[in-house]
């Protein structure tokens, strides 16, 4: 059995943010609350992931253009963390991030504000 390690890269009272590297893409594990006050530095660690090559994956063709995120440990996410997951102001062909493990309530949340979409289904390798 392979074992990835995941590495911590932001914590706060409400959120933690881990990221495991896999051979298709990094995989961020958000654990917590998401509002307002952490939504900026939610943010910043899933541009970093992006590209920094030091946290990307390597596949095939070069460095991953996307970033998986689970949010199935989210207890809490307000617009703007769903902002920062969604990119609605960016053409859906530029979104970067893909989510996983996404909950029947952050699923409702996402239909309410029209952002909700039947995604591609991806294996995610651990």
């Amino acid at each position: 059995m392979c074992s990835v390690q995941q590495r911590l890269l932001y914590q706060d009272e409400q959120l933690s943010i881990t990221v495991a590297m896999t051979s298709a893409a990094p995989v961020v594990t958000l654990i917590g609350e998401i509002d307002a006050t952490n939504s900026p530095a939610l943010a910043g660690v899933l541009a970093n992931c992006r590209q920094d090559p030091e946290r990307n994956a390597v596949v095939q063709n070069g460095p991953s253009p996307y970033v998986d995120v689970d949010t199935g440990a989210l207890s809490f996410i307000d617009v703007s963390g769903l902002r920062v997951l969604v990119m609605p102001m960016l053409p859906a062909g530029q979104r970067w991030i893909r989510l996983h493990n996404v909950t029947p309530a952050q699923r409702r949340l996402l239909r309410m504000m029209g952002w909700y979409y039947q995604p591609t289904v991806h294996r995610v390798p651990l």
